[in-house]
């Protein structure tokens, strides 16, 4: 994987306030490779674990967790942030405008 790219996504990452959410398009849009969301997604699987990267505030584009991830949403709810239901974040009242 382009570690180039893997520091640019990690960055960006690092930025999102508490409290908000980003989206893996928003976080590919901003690094300048709108068509590599998904590839945003393999990288925060890969190497978010490593360090401090609140990987925890990045979900799909309607707001959908991480299938599997059961940390996730008690993390995002210590942060504050509204659900819709049990695994979709209420997008629209916590998104990130980025930068």
């Amino acid at each position: 994987m382009d570690e180039q790219f893997v520091h640019a996504v990690l960055n960006i990452v690092d930025i999102i306030p508490n409290g908000r959410v980003a989206t893996y398009g928003q976080i590919a849009r901003i690094i300048g490779r709108p068509r590599n969301a998904r590839l945003v997604g393999k990288v925060l699987g890969k190497f978010g674990g490593r360090g401090h990267h609140p990987c925890h505030r990045v979900v799909t584009a309607n707001g959908r967790l991480v299938p599997g991830w059961f940390d996730q949403r008690p993390m995002l709810l210590a942060e504050g942030i509204p659900f819709k239901d049990e695994n979709h974040v209420d997008i629209k009242r916590c998104y990130w405008r980025g930068i």
